[in-house]
């Protein structure tokens, strides 16, 4: 199964991004993202001490925790400049009575003094962002680029 694909679309990036769960369905999405802003393969490559920052979101759907975990990567890995490589989720659950969706995690990052800009992405949009249960799960994902 592949981590991800890109979709065509007539103006943004579309993407959709596979897991066995929630959880690994995000982490990709967020790789998706990265891989559309960063060139994330050098990043890993390079040589720099790894660092993290954590993330915590929730909300009241699916859609609206990934929304929110994707959009806080979009802005602090622009905010403060981060070679930013991959997005790992520590925990994730949802509550039974009131229906609340919790995501903790770490974005992973290099401090490196080169530039590995690819694509500038202005935001995740709301309205396209779409989460599927099923043998697989899937987040269907468009930029504003």
């Amino acid at each position: 199964m592949p981590r991800f694909r890109y979709l065509p679309h007539t103006a943004e990036v579309k993407f959709v991004a596979y897991g066995k769960d929630f959880a690994g369905a995000l982490e990709n999405a967020a790789l998706a993202l990265l891989n559309v802003m960063l060139d994330v393969n050098r990043i890993r490559k390079a040589k720099g001490t790894v660092k993290s920052l954590k993330i915590k979101e929730k909300g009241e759907t699916r859609e609206d925790v990934a929304w929110y975990i994707l959009q806080d990567i979009l802005s602090k890995t622009d905010e403060k400049t981060l070679s930013a490589y991959e997005f790992k989720v520590n925990k994730a659950s949802e509550g039974k009575k009131k229906g609340i969706v919790e995501v903790a995690g770490e974005l992973r990052y290099k401090n490196l003094n080169e530039n590995f800009s690819l694509l500038e992405v202005k935001a995740v949009t709301p309205h396209a962002l779409a989460v599927k249960k099923g043998k697989v799960w899937s987040i269907t994902a468009v930029l504003d680029v």
